[in-house]
């Protein structure tokens, strides 16, 4: 079995693929139709990438790939819409990076506090400015907003914890229940959050729902002077409405994202409007780029690796069904013999009924049985059933109507 590893991970991730029995291929650093020939190329089973996208090109440049991997949190770089048309299981690694983008929130929280980089930048220049920056608010007692409680945010909120902080959180699964498990209080919308914060932090994924969820109506709502800290995605945040909130209320913004960054690892000459306002610090989308970081995720993907050549079965897969068509469950107990399971899906497909979902377990002891649950998408009439009945290696046919929602 052939895995490509078409982004830079720790060379321990390749030696522990290469001992568990894969064939690995590393092609670091290739995307849009480089990757496509590498992989047409390469015919992988297993395609690994962190940020490189993947498209309905390369999916059809390599009809041998069922599995891909994102050795990070998030999918939004690869057509899942393509994936999901030939049949390739799309997993990730949540949480594996999550302590490393909570530090750096954490950090641009407290730069744009104390304007640590712009303390740098003055003194690198022969600039002595203690007063003009002996003005920080301190985060002790200060209510942060947590707008995203998933790993990420949950990671932040025990650092703003520790910081003495009151926190105020919102996501749209948490309950008052949870928040208070969580020691923070809940926000009724973003918007409520915003307007009680003194600082706002955005952990949340860039799905159809989220992209330009932070808007305009959320950054009227923040308080003068308040920080806002992005370390998810820039899509995520209306990058425009933040440059007015910044020039005319006096918002700081610590920013590790941005709607149009560069693809690659390195760009020269690229322009980005809002990165050059004053009180906008910008880092380079490193909130995963630690070394601890990469590690826990490059084992995570290997992990993932196995269990689906163990099993057939991806972890943490992203892109199946939540709900199907099915109307019924067929419950066949039936010896555990060659041709059995067999003859119920022919007769099932004679009849134009289409399979959905299926297990096949089997008991144990000599002689043993199987019992199918064969979901399907319309109901087997009574002679259908009578015809599966009359195999003397079905012992029993059962029918259960799923619920409708």
């Amino acid at each position: 079995m052939r895995v490509m590893i078409a982004d830079s991970l720790p060379d321990a991730a390749r030696s522990r693929l290469q001992g568990a029995g894969f064939e690995v291929v590393v092609e670091a650093g290739l995307s849009g139709d480089a990757l496509v020939d590498a992989m047409a190329r390469h015919a992988p089973d297993v395609l690994v990438v962190r940020s490189t996208k993947v498209t309905a090109a390369h999916f059809a440049a390599a009809p041998s790939v069922q599995l891909v991997v994102r050795a990070g949190a998030g999918v939004n770089t690869i057509d899942i819409a393509a994936a999901s048309a030939r049949g390739v299981f799309v997993t990730n690694c949540p949480g594996m990076n999550a302590v490393a983008v909570a530090e750096l929130a954490m950090g641009h929280l407290l730069n744009a506090d104390r304007r640590i980089a712009d303390n740098v930048a003055d003194l690198r220049a022969g600039r002595w400015r203690k007063k003009e920056y002996g003005k920080g608010r301190g985060l002790k007692g200060r209510t942060l907003g947590v707008i995203g409680v998933g790993s990420i945010g949950r990671a932040v909120i025990a650092r703003a914890l520790a910081f003495e902080m009151q926190v105020l959180a919102w996501s749209p699964s948490l309950d008052d229940a949870a928040a208070e498990v969580l020691g923070v209080e809940r926000g009724a919308s973003p918007e409520a959050v915003a307007r009680r914060a003194d600082a706002v932090t955005v952990h949340v994924a860039l799905t159809v729902a989220t992209r330009g969820f932070i808007g305009r109506a959320f950054f009227e709502a923040m308080r003068p002077g308040a920080i806002f800290v992005n370390t998810s995605r820039g899509e995520v945040v209306d990058e425009g409405a933040l440059a007015d909130a910044v020039r005319t209320s006096g918002i700081r913004a610590g920013l590790d994202v941005f709607a149009d960054e560069p693809a690659g690892d390195a760009a020269d000459g690229w322009v980005c409007a809002i990165s050059d306002l004053p009180g906008v610090y910008g880092t380079h989308h490193i909130g995963a780029s630690t070394a601890e970081a990469q590690d826990a995720v490059a084992f995570e993907a290997c992990r993932l690796i196995e269990a689906w050549a163990a099993t057939g079965s991806a972890p943490n897969t992203v892109n199946l069904a939540r709900k199907t068509h099915a109307t019924h469950l067929l419950v066949a107990r039936h010896a555990d013999r060659v041709g059995v399971l067999a003859g119920i899906l022919v007769q099932l497909r004679e009849a134009r009924i289409n399979v959905q979902q299926m297990e096949n377990v089997i008991f144990a002891g000599a002689g043993a049985a199987a019992c199918a649950r064969i979901q399907v998408g319309a109901r087997p009439d009574e002679a259908l059933l009578a015809a599966l009945r009359a195999d003397d290696a079905v012992y029993d046919v059962k029918l259960v109507e799923l619920p409708s929602t």
